[in-house]
């Protein structure tokens, strides 16, 4: 028999991470300026797991978080950002469930006490709960996996001795968390050894875990720019003449109620365009500003012949304060201006039909995991672009910054989703906690032109009954927190008509796999089948219809003829068939809007009888090589994209 537990340590401590929070001075991305200075404490920590398979969890108790961790054989060398699944040679680590603690030291320069900074510190992500102490002393603590989250830690630090920093992460999930988990714990001491525990989830993706992303510390002025609003339109339709709505928010470290009763802001804004140069300005903290001589933001291929994509203007806002000891503080935001249209039939970017191209991706590679890798970034866009492709979807989970900026500045148009993948049950608290998710990634990405869409999930059970209401809740709470009022989405792999997911959404997306999951082997269905499942979605729903996952497993180097399964020649011939289905749909429909192979590049999963080690349905190797898959889709994409917008072929292809 089994039975569902967590210890009883982690309930509580759990339970403390969902009431206690970050501040929001951390949603901005720290930037050096003439008013803020930037101290990165990426590079190698001190780490240790804590518990696990029925071990007693000791760091607690032993108060790990305020010395340094005993140089013991438990205590490990690690990397930040990664996951510290695949770094460590101790299988212990890897499959680690619950606690893991990580121990860094860092220094402040002494001027930063001496001109009365505010110091943050901002974590880019950790994977799933953590908790933060400074010299011994609780900063702060955060839920959820793939979101920034930082707090003020000015009082904490002690000025001339380094400062001892140290971070708890737990990855457990559960049945509220999002996305979702079970934690299961074997008693039948006969079958198995005492305490074997493992972490069952609803998701098919490796579940890495650790501090993922980048570790700042930052400084800002007593009053500082907490965060910035741009939307954005083009007057009378014109290309000419854009106008750019502009909202500045500002917090305050300042205690004396008598000094902040007295103070007053005014804000200088300033709009460079990509030269730097100033093209307009005001001196509000909100308002609106002219730009003449527009550049709009267009997507990779999608642009006229004068223009280039990704065009990014710089929003520089300036904080001034009467008050003589605080300086102003300084904030360069990048932005873009596009418009999006769509209804029943048509999806448009610029008021041009706009066709995604694209792919399901994950952020996945070897030995690092899901930690944020510049030089994988790089080659990661650079294959993107290679093959024509124009889109993305951060599959299943909200993608590190780093990465948007450069979707921002290459054109890549992104649909961004949320964590909640596979969701059931849609109870209360699993709504609330939904509700911040999506908070929390709207704040983050609103000003981002390259983000076109919402996803609000993937392959949610949405068969069960309460599963219309709960997402009806959630697009309207995400419809209010979204300025740039952009098109909604879910992605549904329930069968037509069953699912009940789509109401209120702007664009239905489906995740369709005829020939592999269905009729394994015979791909000559695809061409029957994916259009006859399309237009009945659209007959039904009237909405536009994006195929946001299809695709076919292949081991490289695997071949066969006539084509098998997991050869790269039925992926291949996989390939062609769903082609000839979407030249179909394209040919006799306005409302088929798109295609997105899944997956970019081979990624781990858990450990599973029918894959050889992971998801081998990518068109490039887990090392970002080619399979044959990736020349045919270069080859359709820059067709596409030849055949939409114009756009010239390579010179290999023309």
């Amino acid at each position: 028999m089994s039975w569902k537990i967590t210890n009883k340590l982690d309930v509580v401590v759990v339970a403390v991470a969902f009431l206690i929070c970050g501040t929001r001075a951390g949603i901005l991305y720290p930037q050096d300026s003439e008013s803020r200075e930037v101290k990165s404490l990426d590079g190698i920590w001190a780490f240790r797991i804590d518990g696990g398979n029925g071990k007693p969890i000791l760091g607690f108790q032993e108060k790990w978080y305020s010395d340094e961790l005993r140089s013991t054989g438990d205590v490990e060398l690690m990397p930040v950002p990664s996951s510290y699944n695949d770094v460590s040679q101790n299988k212990d680590v890897r499959d680690h469930i619950g606690w893991a603690w990580y121990q860094t030291q860092f220094w402040t320069p002494g001027r930063w006490q001496s001109e009365d900074r505010n110091v943050f510190i901002r974590f880019g992500s950790a994977n799933y709960f953590a908790m933060v102490w400074v010299n011994g002393e609780h900063v702060m603590n955060h839920t959820g996996g793939h979101l920034p989250f930082s707090g003020e830690i000015t009082g904490y630090l002690i000025p001339g001795v380094p400062n001892l920093l140290v971070v708890a992460v737990n990855n457990t999930l559960s049945s509220l968390t999002i996305p979702q988990g079970t934690l299961i714990v074997q008693n039948d001491e006969t079958r198995f050894p005492k305490g074997f525990t493992t972490q069952e989830y609803n998701f098919d993706y490796f579940h890495y875990a650790g501090i993922h992303r980048p570790v700042y510390v930052f400084t800002t002025p007593k009053y500082y720019i907490e965060d910035i609003t741009v939307t954005s339109t083009i007057l009378n339709n014109s290309q000419l003449l854009g106008v750019v709505n502009y909202d500045v928010s500002f917090g305050s470290s300042v205690d004396d109620n008598n000094i902040r009763e007295n103070v007053s802001t005014e804000c200088l804004v300033v709009i460079r365009d990509a030269k730097n140069r100033k093209i307009s300005y005001g001196r509000d903290c909100s308002g609106t500003l002219e730009v003449p001589g527009l550049h709009l933001w267009w997507p990779y291929t999608h642009q006229p012949p004068t223009e280039t994509p990704g065009y990014l203007y710089t929003l520089e806002v300036h904080l001034i304060t009467n008050l003589v000891s605080v300086d102003e503080d300084v904030y360069r935001l990048k932005f873009g201006i596009r418009t999006i249209e769509y209804g029943d039939n048509y999806f448009k970017i610029n008021g041009k039909p706009f066709y995604f191209r694209g792919f399901g991706r994950h952020e996945d590679y070897s030995i690092r995991g899901r930690g944020v890798d510049w030089a994988m970034l790089v080659k990661d866009h650079n294959l993107i672009q290679w093959t024509g492709a124009n889109s993305y979807r951060t599959s299943h989970y909200p993608y590190a910054e780093e990465i948007l900026d450069l979707a921002d500045r290459l054109g890549i148009v992104i649909i961004d989703e949320s964590p909640a993948i596979g969701l059931s049950g849609f109870g209360n608290q699993l709504l609330a906690n939904h509700l911040q998710v999506m908070e929390e990634l709207v704040m983050r990405d609103k000003n981002r032109a390259s983000v076109i869409m919402w996803s609000l999930g993937n392959e949610p059970k949405s068969l069960q009954l309460p599963a219309t209401l709960y997402f009806e809740k959630v697009i309207a709470e995400t419809r209010r927190l979204d300025p740039g009022n952009r098109p909604i989405t879910i992605v549904l792999s329930e069968g037509f008509p069953a699912d009940i997911g789509p109401r209120g959404l702007d664009v239905v997306c489906i995740n369709r796999y005829f020939g592999w999951y269905s009729n394994t082997g015979r791909p000559e269905v695809v061409r029957l089948q994916m259009p006859t499942d399309v237009k009945a979605w659209n007959k039904h729903y009237k909405k536009p219809i994006l195929v946001t996952e299809y695709g076919a497993g292949s081991v490289v180097g695997m071949h066969q003829n006539p084509s098998f399964v997991w050869t790269e020649d039925y992926q291949v011939d996989y390939m062609y068939e769903h082609f000839k289905a979407f030249d179909i749909l394209r040919n006799d429909t306005d409302y088929f809007i798109g295609e997105m192979i899944w997956n970019f590049a081979d990624f781990a999963t858990p450990p599973e009888t029918f894959r050889p080690w992971g998801c081998m349905k990518g068109v490039f190797t887990r090392d970002r090589q080619p399979k044959y898959a990736a020349h045919l889709l270069r080859q359709r994409y820059w067709s596409l994209a030849n055949l939409t917008t114009g756009c010239l072929l390579p010179k290999d292809l023309e």
